[in-house]
Formats: structure tokens, C-alpha cells, sequence
């Protein structure tokens, strides 16, 4: 399978918000949008995300079809890397490969990155590309409706 990365086109963005309105895509991701199913703020989200300077964004392509996406985004010694997988996809080392043509693409270290404890699956992907669990935390995931341990992993130059 052919993984690419390629900036966003706004005909991206109906196939990110079905990919992102997906129930157990959400669970397993837990820290997402407080109604995934709102539109009309999905647009107003994604218009300020493209819109910024300061965010990297990439649509995921598997053999070109658009299979997800992929972010560094945040202040200065702050930035954070997120990515999004249609789970079609999960396990086939799609976020593997998007994640580091991501980091090849965009050099500045450190880079942080949180995911839900129990997402093994993020986790997994998070170190295979050189990050490292420097902390935990507790947030409300709008997607479970309660709070949830995550982990902090950061990767370094």
C-alpha cells in the first residue's frame, strides 16, 4: 500500500467529517469535538485550522484514496502532533507511515503528543515513530462523556 501525505483540499473535508463522525472511531479517541455530528462547527474548525499559519495539515492518502489526516499545531516549544485515521484502515500501519513523512516533513523538536491512555493502538504508533511517554494526565473526553486518563509523550531532537 502507497501512503502520502499531501496538503489539504477543501473537497478533503466532507470525507474528514464522515471519517470523524464515526461512534467508535470517537471512543477510541476520546478527546474529540463535543457533538462530532455538528457541521456547521466541523467548517468554522477546519476553516481556522487551514487558515493558520502556524498549523501543518496533510491529508492521508492510501494508494490515493483519503484515508485521514495528519497535524503539528500549537505555540512555539509547545507544538503537538494529532492525526486521525478512517478506522477502515486501523492496523495496517497507515498512521505509522503518515505520522513519519509528518515528522520528516516538519523538523522542530520537541514535539509533544497526548492520546488516551487504553488507545494501545495510538500509543503504539506514537513510539514507533520515536516518542516517548514523559507524563499522564486526566481530561474530559467529549467522546466518553467522562474523564479519562491520558499519556504524554514527547519526542526530541
Amino acid at each position: 500500500m502507497d501512503i502520502s501525505l499531501r496538503p489539504v483540499h477543501p473537497s478533503d473535508l466532507p470525507v474528514f467529517f464522515r471519517h470523524m463522525s464515526d461512534p467508535e472511531s470517537n471512543r477510541m479517541a476520546a478527546f474529540t469535538a463535543e457533538d462530532p455530528t455538528d457541521r456547521a462547527r466541523f467548517d468554522a474548525h477546519w476553516k481556522r485550522i487551514l487558515a493558520s499559519p502556524d498549523v501543518v495539515t496533510r491529508t492521508v492518502l492510501a494508494d490515493g484514496d483519503v484515508v485521514g489526516h495528519a497535524a503539528v499545531y500549537g505555540e512555539p516549544g509547545e507544538r503537538e502532533v494529532t492525526y486521525f485515521i478512517d478506522r477502515y484502515y486501523w492496523g495496517r500501519g497507515i498512521a505509522t507511515a503518515a505520522l513519519r513523512g509528518l515528522l520528516a516533513e516538519v523538523s522542530e523538536r520537541p514535539l509533544r503528543a497526548r492520546a488516551a491512555a487504553d488507545n494501545t493502538g495510538s500509543v503504539r504508533v506514537l513510539e514507533k515513530c520515536g516518542f516517548k511517554v514523559v507524563g499522564e494526565d486526566r481530561g474530559f473526553a467529549n467522546a466518553r462523556g467522562a474523564e479519562i486518563d491520558e499519556l504524554v509523550l514527547r519526542l526530541d531532537g
